[in-house]
């Protein structure tokens, strides 16, 4: 009797024990913006709690705030960085809202404390517009479907998994821009996305393109709506596909209120 009740509680810390090992979504977790299956344990912890990062060569101050879900101007803000934002490798980059009352503009080196006090009040009333600033660019922007193609993903607020349109199509399809603007991003350093381009529409919009075969265009670079930017491809996705994402302030927002209707 002893040895079964023994063997019983053995078994049983087995089954608690495997149990803790697997992701509670069962035997995958899945990537943040594809849907590709991956072994649980190997998907990374979302970097959105993190206080600070340490920047990576390729990466600019638009990928960093895209990837934690942030306004590049309030990180730029929280960091003291002034446009045209440049950073450099190794350099710590707050991507975590200050706690209240800390947020202070560093006054510059061999000035008057009057003429410090001045230009910090001003920093401070331009921080203030940060989180009082009105979507007034709306008009502005004449939107252009990326690609052609069956949408097969859709935006979703509850899900972090689906922040924007994925449009399948066939490798080396054209993928154009939706909006005239410049671009901010080109790389693959966002896990997830794949070769990956990034465009400011204007002070409040972005939009991005993700999982392209090739690229046509470089950072800084001014394009026109329905631009040729890149080719189609299936980089860190299960197909060919476009996912398509369009951002206010910094927060995803569903690409189908923007985009014209299809007929």
């Amino acid at each position: 009797m002893i040895y079964r009740h023994c063997r019983s509680i053995i078994l049983i810390a087995l089954v608690i024990l495997l149990g803790a090992c697997t992701n509670s979504t069962g035997k995958y977790s899945y990537g943040y913006y594809t849907g590709k299956q991956q072994p649980a344990g190997t998907r990374k912890a979302a970097p959105r709690q993190a206080e600070y990062h340490k920047v990576q060569k390729g990466e600019t101050l638009y990928s960093i705030a895209w990837a934690y879900g942030h306004d590049v101007r309030d990180v730029a803000g929280w960091n003291n960085i002034r446009p045209p934002y440049t950073i450099y490798p190794e350099q710590r980059i707050r991507v975590k809202s200050p706690p209240k009352n800390t947020y202070r503009s560093k006054p510059p080196t061999h000035t008057s404390s009057s003429s410090a006090t001045a230009r910090s009040k001003t920093a401070s009333s331009k921080q203030a517009k940060y989180s009082t600033r009105k979507d007034k660019n709306t008009q502005k922007i004449s939107w252009h479907w990326p690609t052609n193609g069956k949408i097969i993903g859709g935006y979703s607020v509850r899900d972090a998994g689906k922040k924007g349109l994925d449009i399948a199509g066939k490798k080396g399809q054209r993928i154009y821009a939706a909006a005239k603007g410049e671009i901010v991003y080109v790389g693959s350093g966002l896990r997830g996305y794949g070769r990956l381009i990034i465009i400011k529409h204007n002070d409040t919009y972005l939009s991005a393109y993700a999982h392209n075969r090739k690229l046509y265009v470089k950072e800084n670079q001014k394009v026109e709506r329905g631009q040729h930017i890149a080719d189609m491809g299936s980089d860190e996705a299960q197909q060919a596909m476009l996912h398509f994402e369009v951002r206010r302030n910094g927060k995803p927002v569903d690409p189908l209120k923007y985009l014209p209707k299809r007929r």
